[in-house]
């Protein structure tokens, strides 16, 4: 594409720019490619400003800086060039936007579950959705990792394009506030902004430097969406939706709201622990969840009614709910044995607090609980993790996560003085591989094992190497063998 095409975005005109033909727009100096259009931008601990001349000397075409920078190549000023990287990004790839519909979710937490379930239920429906977000980019098969919960806004675009060449649909993104602070998603409008929840997080450092900044930059997404779909339970909503320009849908157990959950409770069954919850309103049914936790009912009401305000079927959402996989938060996976097999992204103790009360609540003959801890990382995380699987499973079988450089003996030696404040039996395998098939071999009907920690990943790091090691890979690798 044509430079002064692309510089139209920001308001300089075709007649003082050069035609040049740009190859790509980055702005990481180190990705710079011949051709490209070169953004500095300014960040926490790193100026792009600084390497400019290092995206010349790499073929820069073009730069677009805050301040003159000392290079050849023609500069382009702009008064924030993380504005201007959003623009110039969505002309540079046409305006995928516009061709999906757009679906953003933000909130404290939940934003990952909501994201997917909403995705579940449009596949469900034979819409092929894309998804952007805290595990990377989905797009059918393939996934693209990413850096952030909500990427660079030329990767937002370079996403959504991919997407649009795939014959997606529709595509679901986590819109952190970060990412609307920083102008990640600056120039689209959401069809549906989603609202989860809010609560203290991200506060300090170079994120925000108070409550009030972070509820102001949440409610930025309910003044770039057509409709708000919101969850009017949280005591914050009225906060995050002030000063709103889209309409307003609200879901919750209250009965004012336009999507009701009611006659909530838990379903178990070997493989299946999940929840099931009845709506009236808007929509009246009955609704399966295959993910665990009477908290999943807020996540799995709010994909509900997103994908019920965008036409689809009753039984498409029962189907999406019903199957949904969210892969690496409390994901089953499929074994023989009459027990339930799942793997969690657990890995302190807040988060393992949380999974391991949410268990506890299904009344499993045994819940155990296949842990490690990370090395080069402060030991209390370790004594508290420790504490907490000695307290809230019955048994914690405690092994290698990523030890970096530290020796794993010496970081199962603190996780075992936390054990030790409890009455909690463990055992230790240092090797993960073979804790994983002592829990296959072990489990018994009616157990539900979790293993905790790698959630997502597909690696363990030692020694500064990263090695493959996917978690369901490695229980199949071991069922194959017995």
């Amino acid at each position: 594409m044509l430079l002064n095409k692309i510089l139209l975005a920001i308001g300089r005109s075709e007649s003082e720019v050069p035609a040049i033909e740009i190859s790509d727009i980055v702005y990481d100096s180190r990705k710079a490619v011949p051709g490209c259009l070169f953004v500095c931008l300014r960040g926490a601990v790193s100026d792009g400003h600084r390497y400019a001349k290092m995206a010349e000397e790499r073929g820069a075409a073009a730069i677009v800086a805050e301040e003159r920078v000392d290079v050849s190549v023609p500069v382009f000023l702009t008064k924030d060039s993380r504005a201007a990287l959003a623009l110039l990004s969505r002309e540079f790839f046409g305006h995928p936007e516009k061709q999906l519909t757009m679906i953003g979710v933000t909130g404290t937490k939940g934003k990952t579950t909501t994201a997917f379930m909403t995705r579940a239920i449009l596949e469900a429906a034979g819409q092929k959705t894309g998804i952007i977000g805290t595990i990377g980019a989905l797009i059918g098969d393939e996934r693209i990792p990413t850096e952030n919960t909500t990427p660079e806004s030329c990767e937002v675009q370079r996403l959504l394009r991919k997407m649009v060449d795939a014959g997606c649909k529709n595509c679901v993104m986590e819109v952190s506030s970060i990412g609307l602070k920083e102008h990640r998603v600056d120039g689209i409008t959401f069809d549906y902004g989603l609202f989860t929840n809010f609560s203290e997080d991200h506060i300090g450092g170079a994120e925000h430097k108070d409550m009030a900044e972070y509820m102001a930059c949440k409610a930025m997404l309910f003044r770039r969406c057509r409709v708000g779909i919101v969850n009017i339970d949280d005591a914050n909503w009225r906060g995050v939706t002030a000063g709103a320009t889209c309409s307003l849908v609200t879901y919750g157990y209250d009965g004012s709201a336009d999507y009701v959950a009611h006659s909530d409770g838990l379903l178990a069954d070997a493989g299946f622990l999940g929840v099931r919850f009845s709506v009236s309103g808007r929509r009246s049914m009955e609704a399966d969840v295959a993910i665990p936790g009477k908290f999943n009912v807020y996540n799995a009401l709010c994909a509900l009614a997103v994908t019920s305000e965008m036409g689809v079927s009753e039984e498409a959402v029962r189907e999406g709910l019903r199957t949904v996989k969210v892969k690496g938060r409390v994901e089953p996976v499929e074994v023989p044995g009459g027990f339930t097999l799942l793997i969690d992204y657990a890995h302190n103790a807040v988060s393992m607090e949380s999974i391991l009360t949410t268990l506890r609540a299904y009344h499993p003959k045994r819940l155990i609980c296949m842990f490690g801890a990370g090395g080069n990382r402060p030991k209390v995380r370790r004594f508290e993790m420790g504490e907490v699987s000695g307290r809230l499973a019955d048994l914690s079988v405690i092994t290698a996560d990523n030890s970096r450089f530290e020796d794993v003996h010496d970081i199962l030696a603190d996780i075992k003085v936390g054990l030790a404040k409890t009455k909690g039996k463990f055992i230790e395998i240092p090797d993960r591989r073979e804790a994983i098939r002592w829990c296959l071999t072990h489990a018994q009907p009616g157990d539900i094992v979790v293993l905790a920690g790698k959630g997502h990943e597909d690696y363990q790091e030692i020694e500064g190497r990263k090695y493959p090691f996917d978690e369901r890979v490695v229980i199949r690798e071991i069922l194959d063998t017995l």
